[in-house]
């Protein structure tokens, strides 16, 4: 006897007052892409939101692009394009980089499991051995793309401004706010820099009297 899979129906997920969230669904038609919500204008907000979109255009241009990368079988999969909007909202883009490099993270992410089901169907050593090198390409292109994403989120945090400054006798001051990065402050200065400065003030002096 053959018992055919069904889909799993999952419940929504609750919101912090115990509703049903409501976010967005993407359905995908013969000729067109439509954005399911109650409300059409909350559903592009909340859609916009969580692709990280700066405007309508944006928007539509990065589902336009995640309809495309969802592709099973040469045509759309609504299901994949579910789960490629739902782990960048949990990526949660802040800005447009954010947002084309978390598209990208999904749509690899989706390439290598695709080369990693290519790899576990076939039994042919050619096929395999074609289908782990692109899988370990992809893989390592997503690591990549996760550190890059760190290093422009914590790019902000590596500036000091100075904007109180004592100077002692023999040194020199710069009028405003001096900004400078952590990798480039060094040691402070040796002690003896300012005497140094005061010998070279003395012997210019004594030449320009004689």
């Amino acid at each position: 006897m053959t018992t055919a899979l069904s889909r799993p129906i999952t419940s929504p997920l609750a919101a912090n007052d115990g509703a049903p969230a409501a976010n967005p669904r993407v359905k995908l038609y013969k000729r067109r892409i439509a954005i399911s919500h109650p409300d059409p204008q909350a559903g592009e907000r909340l859609l916009a939101e969580a692709l990280g979109a700066a405007d309508r255009d944006a928007m539509h241009g990065m589902l336009r692009q995640l309809v495309k990368a969802s592709a099973s079988g040469h045509q759309p999969d609504e299901a994949n394009l579910a789960f490629m909007i739902s782990t960048i909202r949990s990526i949660a883009p802040k800005d447009s980089v954010e947002a084309m490099l978390a598209s990208q993270m999904v749509s690899v992410h989706m390439a290598a499991m695709r080369c990693a089901c290519r790899l576990a169907c076939t039994d042919d050593l050619a096929q395999q051995e074609s289908a782990t090198r692109a899988l370990t390409r992809l893989a390592r292109t997503f690591a990549a793309q996760v550190e890059a994403l760190n290093r422009h989120r914590n790019s902000d945090d590596k500036a000091i401004t100075v904007q109180n400054l004592s100077v002692q006798d023999g040194g020199r001051a710069i009028v405003g706010n001096v900004t400078q990065h952590a990798h480039l402050i060094g040691p402070d200065l040796d002690a003896t820099s300012g005497a140094a400065g005061e010998r070279e003030w003395a012997g210019a002096t004594q030449g320009a009297s004689a």
